[in-house]
């Protein structure tokens, strides 16, 4: 692995490609507006630039000025951004309107498509995908035949961060999600999201139906509560690591960017118990970095290896 958060030259192979929506987050309130990066995809791939994984990005942004502060602001953590990531003539953004007494209403201006890259002749380790990239067209069906091309070829892992919001009708998004799982190794969902796709199912249930659809290694987070981590010989469940809570922001993201740093290290235990444990705790250790300060702060791999070295009740 590389230094952590440090740029690197753009001849550098990557480990990881990354392929979703990169965003501007708008929060107004009574005393102002304040504007953050935002879009799961790219915040996971921020995480992993953080963590010093070799990454790219093919995202689509605007030729604005959010666009080159998004652009900025991935760059700075050594994420390499894609030809053709600045196809749209204005960055997506999703809006928060936060009243007086603290009622929240949202609007989303967001726009998804992307030219698919020739990844065939040097595919990426890992390959990572998922939200709103993943159901929203033009773009999500391109996405769905980049996922076919690499499907032998790459570990392909998926998260779909659901926002019902922006998916249509439960049983089409459903039908998305379940056609893409098919084409992935590992996928992530939150109990939200699985309470949301399988409100029928228990989450032992929606792991193991995500396994029958072909995955082999279904992980769902479950807050304080920690995590599940199923494949088809066994099934784990992770505590949640101890440390005190500023906020949640991108806490699930930040879970998903350490889960691909551990399955670049893992070594050769593929996915028995052991590395299992492993995977959800380096997960775990990095998810309670980033709830333990303000915003979406994810950890540098300096930070995480220190937290792992503490003791478990540290």
């Amino acid at each position: 692995m590389h230094t952590s958060g440090k740029p690197r030259p753009p001849q550098q192979s990557l480990d990881v490609v990354v392929i979703g929506e990169a965003l501007i987050d708008v929060v107004t309130t009574p005393r102002g507006t304040i504007e953050y990066p935002g879009g799961s995809p790219a915040n996971v791939a921020y995480g992993l630039g953080r963590l010093g994984v070799g990454t790219g990005l093919l995202t689509s942004l605007g030729a604005d000025r959010r666009g080159d502060a998004l652009e900025e602001h991935l760059t700075g953590a050594g994420v390499t951004l894609l030809p053709g990531s600045r196809s749209l003539e204005k960055t997506s953004t999703a809006t928060a309107t936060i009243a007086s007494d603290g009622s929240a209403g949202y609007a989303f201006d967001i726009a998804w498509d992307v030219e698919p890259p020739d990844l065939a002749h040097t595919p990426p380790k890992v390959l990572h995908t998922g939200s709103i990239a993943s159901f929203l067209s033009p773009g999500a069906g391109k996405v769905k035949a980049i996922l076919q091309q690499l499907q032998d070829a790459c570990t392909i892992t998926y998260d779909p961060n659901i926002r019902p919001a922006l998916l249509g009708t439960h049983a089409q998004a459903r039908g998305t999600f379940e056609e893409l799982v098919h084409l992935t190794n590992v996928v992530k969902l939150s109990d939200d999201d699985a309470a949301w796709l399988y409100p029928e199912k228990t989450l032992e249930e929606t792991a193991s139906h995500l396994l029958d659809l072909g995955a082999d290694l279904a992980v769902i987070t479950r807050g304080s509560s920690g995590s599940l981590l199923a494949t088809p010989s066994a099934s784990l469940s992770i505590p949640a690591a101890k440390t005190s809570v500023a906020d949640t922001i991108g806490a699930g993201d930040s879970y998903m960017s350490a889960l691909i740093l551990g399955l670049l290290t893992r070594g050769a235990g593929g996915l028995a118990p052991s590395v299992l444990d492993q995977l959800g705790r380096t997960a775990a250790a990095a998810a309670a970095i980033t709830v333990s300060r303000a915003g979406a702060r994810p950890p540098t791999e300096d930070e995480l290896r220190a937290k792992l070295q503490q003791p478990a009740h540290a």
